[in-house]
C-alpha cells in the first residue's frame, strides 16, 4: 500500500516539475539571460536561498557532482538576480501549467486547491530544512496557477530537505543514493549523467557498494524511503483535517492526471516519479 505522503507527492511532483520539463517555463528563465538548461536550473531552485556560496547549493541539492553546480553558479548571478528568478519561474511554470492541462475547470480545481495547499505549506516544519525554508518564505503570489505551483514547491522542497536528512543519517551520501535507487528499480541508470557524474567516481561508488552486504543495503535504503514518506506527512497531518487531505488528493489529481497525459513531464526520469496509474 502506498504511503498516503507518497501518494500526495506524486501529484504534487510533475505539478512542480513543470519548471524542469516543459520550454515555456524553461524559457521564461533563460530569457533574463541565464546559459543553458544547468545555469537556469541551478539558478531557479536555489534562488530562494539567495546568491549564496555553491559549496551551500551542492550541499542542500544533495546529489549532484559539486562540478555541475560549480559551473552554473556564481556565474548566473552575473547575468539576472535571485528575485527576478523567482518572478520568472513562477512565471513560467503557471503559463506551463495553462498549455499542459486541458481540463475545463482548471481555473475552478485551482481556486478550491490552493488554499488547503497554502495551508499545508504554511504548517510546514522547517527547522533544518532549507529549501523549504526559503521557498516557505517567499511572499505570495497574485496569480492563482503560480500560488498552485509555488505551494506544490514548499511541499515538495520539504520532503525533499527530509529526505537529505534521512540519508545523511544512514550514512549514505549523494551518488550512494542513485545506485540504490537503480538496485531498487526506483530511478533509471541514466541518473548518473543527469547528475553529473564522471564514470571514475560512478565506478568508484559501484566497487565500494559493492563490498557492503547487498541485503543490508536494500533494507537502509527502504528505511530511508519510509522514514521520509513519516516525515513528509507532517505539513499535511498539521495543516489539514483528513477530509482536506483526501480532497487535495482529489483536486490536484485532475491537474496531474493530464499533466502527466500531455507528457510534458518524462517517464522514467531522474526525479523517481512513475506514470500515475488511469
Amino acid at each position: 500500500m502506498t504511503a498516503p505522503a507518497r501518494a500526495i507527492w506524486r501529484l504534487i511532483e510533475p505539478i512542480h516539475a513543470v519548471t524542469y520539463f516543459a520550454p515555456a517555463a524553461r524559457d521564461r528563465v533563460a530569457e533574463l539571460g541565464t546559459l543553458g538548461f544547468w545555469m537556469g536550473y541551478f539558478a531557479a531552485r536555489s534562488a530562494p536561498l539567495g546568491t549564496v556560496d555553491p559549496a551551500v547549493v551542492e550541499a542542500t541539492f544533495y546529489n549532484f557532482a559539486p562540478r555541475l553546480v560549480t559551473r552554473a553558479l556564481p556565474d548566473a548571478w552575473s547575468y539576472t538576480t535571485p528575485a527576478a528568478v523567482i518572478d520568472a519561474r513562477a512565471e513560467g511554470a503557471a503559463i506551463a501549467l495553462r498549455q499542459e492541462v486541458t481540463v475545463a475547470d482548471l481555473e475552478e480545481t485551482v481556486a478550491r486547491a490552493v488554499p488547503l495547499l497554502e495551508a499545508a505549506a504554511r504548517a510546514a516544519g522547517c527547522g533544518g530544512r532549507p529549501l523549504a525554508a526559503a521557498n516557505q518564505a517567499l511572499a505570495r503570489r497574485d496569480d492563482p496557477v503560480e500560488r498552485l505551483w509555488q505551494a506544490c514547491t514548499t511541499l515538495r522542497e520539504h520532503r525533499g530537505d527530509g529526505h537529505v536528512a534521512a540519508l545523511v543519517a544512514a550514512g549514505i551520501d549523494g551518488i550512494d543514493a542513485h545506485l540504490l535507487g537503480i538496485a531498487a528499480g526506483r530511478i533509471p541508470a541514466r541518473v548518473k549523467d543527469a547528475r553529473g557524474w564522471a564514470d571514475a567516481e560512478w565506478q568508484a561508488a559501484q566497487d565500494a557498494l559493492a563490498n557492503r552486504d547487498p541485503h543490508e543495503a536494500a533494507l537502509a535504503y527502504e528505511r530511508v524511503e519510509q522514514i521520509t514518506d513519516d516525515l513528509a506527512m507532517q505539513p499535511y497531518r498539521d495543516g489539514l483535517t483528513e477530509s482536506g487531505f483526501e480532497l487535495l488528493g482529489t483536486l490536484l489529481a485532475k491537474i496531474a492526471r493530464p499533466l502527466v497525459a500531455s507528457g510534458v513531464v518524462p517517464f522514467p526520469n531522474p526525479i523517481g516519479l512513475d506514470p500515475l496509474e488511469s
